[in-house]
């Protein structure tokens, strides 16, 4: 993973000369005045951690699983979030942890939660490094200093289960790993965010990630039967049945929880069949509107198809939903569906489910674009972030957010959203695209895009505080897949209210009484 971008570093590429000029005609964005740095010439503070207590994390995993040198901290510095990528591209390593510790087994992790905590050392749990809401910012302010817990040795199948369709694994696994793993046993999560590639198991459970796929089988907790947790208190072992009775779901409260109530050292997974074909497919529909309509139409009557999204007409016109064309768009909004047979559903063939939903979508006012823009946009799918690096170089300020609400709530949620950005940034390029649906309602996914102020950082926070107030006060959630993290922490209070922060707060304070465990993210800090 590139240490100040997304992804491989050999797949970046450069912006085509029209849409650079476009950049420049519409937003006034500029070249940005200084270059990015090198990864050598990152600023990071010194080392605070003492070599005896060094030598007693090493005791535990072994000296070559605690790594110091200016590589390994810068590596794990923040997250994939663009105020976390124009840090770093800036130089900017003050978050950078003390040391790296990777742990081999789930012994070695609960002894390593018990040594930070006796000797006060803040603990950042880190799988594929994906957060983008500041979930992997670290603070020692208050502790005798900062590691980053990385999960990367924890990277077996341990288990399936073919009867049960349930499969172990450790939480370093990463997504594709995962699939290659259970493919060979024909069977599939269908978890396929954007973040796939580099994403862990474990990181998925920890953020409740949502995958592209969901329509068909579901967001990633509800994949998950069973956990094993390591606290700083001892060992939680969750998941004996597919449902039960048996009090509140304690599963629940670890899924979301980012860290900051124990570390996710195994999680049991619902798997499926892998399907015998997939099929991809476009659709226009005249406004988003109409489109939105249809979704629901889809959602509450069915057939649903496994992957459903729709761009809006701002996001429609630019291509985004075909990163690999992008600026090659056309009017109205584009729909694209995924169909699939032997794996999500059993019985009917993909022909009948495709012919199923076309029914409902032509009943709507749909118009059949073929296969080619649901195949574009499944060359694509994994591309966007790539284009958000060379859109930050061209000096562009660009980032995601989302949010989700009930179907008769979604235009106002819609239209509070792009008026909060318009008033904050003044005027950006602002694309919106439903990625997930359910019978009740769905999730609007935004991108936005304008011109770098000379504190690009700054302009961003501005424009997140606008945004994430705007959410709240328009009844929507401030978080349908990326998190919490830090970025959403005070809005996220003041969705749960003060009852619900003290019920976070008191759960933390029986497992991690230290408070070592990702010390800043998810529960606000008390009211001084």
């Amino acid at each position: 993973m590139l240490w100040s971008g997304w992804g491989d570093p050999a797949l970046a590429r450069e912006l085509p000369s029209g849409v650079r000029a476009l950049l420049r005609d519409f937003l006034g964005v500029r070249a940005p005045d200084v270059p990015a740095v090198g990864l050598e010439s990152v600023r990071l503070p010194p080392v605070a951690l003492p070599e005896p207590l060094l030598g007693l994390l090493a005791e535990v995993v072994g000296s070559a699983y605690v790594l110091t040198s200016h590589e390994a901290r810068v590596r794990h510095t923040r997250g994939k979030s663009t105020p976390d990528l124009l840090r770093m591209r800036a130089g900017d390593g003050s978050a950078a942890p003390d040391a790296v510790v990777l742990p081999g087994s789930h012994e070695e992790v609960a002894e390593l939660l018990r040594v930070c905590s006796a000797e006060r050392v803040a603990v950042i749990p880190f799988g594929g490094g994906t957060s983008v809401v500041g979930g992997l910012t670290a603070s020692g302010a208050g502790f005798t200093g900062v590691i980053a817990l990385d999960l990367g040795r924890l990277d077996r199948l341990l288990s399936v289960d073919a009867e049960s369709l349930v499969a172990s694994f450790e939480p370093g696994v990463r997504a594709p790993e995962a699939e290659r793993l259970l493919a060979a046993h024909g069977l599939t999560l269908g978890h396929f965010p954007q973040s796939f590639e580099y994403a862990t198991l474990g990181g998925f459970a920890a953020a409740r990630s949502s995958g592209q796929a969901s329509a068909g089988y579901g967001r990633f907790d509800d994949m998950v039967v069973g956990l094993t947790v390591a606290t700083p208190i001892g060992t939680l072992d969750l998941g004996r049945a597919p449902k039960s009775a048996a009090g509140p779901d304690l599963r629940q409260l670890v899924l979301g929880s980012e860290g900051v109530f124990g570390v996710i050292t195994s999680l049991r997974l619902r798997v499926r069949r892998a399907p015998d074909e997939r099929r991809y497919e476009g659709w226009r529909f005249g406004t988003f509107a109409e489109g939105t309509a249809a979704m629901r139409a889809l959602a509450q009557e069915g057939p649903l198809p496994t992957v459903l999204r729709l761009s809006d007409e701002t996001e429609t016109m630019i291509g985004l939903a075909k990163p690999d064309a992008i600026g090659s768009g056309g009017s109205g909004c584009l729909l694209i569906a995924g169909h699939e047979s032997g794996g999500v559903l059993e019985g009917g063939s993909v022909a009948a489910r495709q012919a199923g939903a076309a029914a409902v979508l032509t009943r709507m006012g749909g118009e059949p674009l073929g296969a080619e823009p649901g195949q574009a946009w499944e060359r694509g799918r994994f591309s966007a972030p790539y284009l958000r690096d060379s859109l930050l170089a061209a000096g562009a300020t660009v980032e995601t957010l989302e949010t989700a609400g009930f179907w008769a709530n979604l235009p106002r949620l819609y239209d509070a959203v792009r008026l909060a950005l318009a008033g904050a940034l003044g005027s950006p390029l602002v694309m919106c695209h439903i990625s997930h649906v359910y019978e009740t309602g769905a999730s609007l996914y935004f991108t936005v895009v304008v011109a770098q102020e000379g504190d690009p950082v700054a302009q961003w926070e501005r424009a997140k505080e606008a945004v994430n107030t705007a959410i709240v006060a328009a009844g929507g959630t401030i978080s349908h897949h990326h998190g919490v993290g830090r970025d959403h922490r005070e809005a996220y209070a003041a969705e749960v209210g003060p009852v619900g922060v003290s019920i976070l707060q008191a759960v933390k304070d029986r497992l991690d009484p230290a408070g070592i465990l990702n010390p800043g993210t998810l529960i606000p800090p008390p009211a001084a």
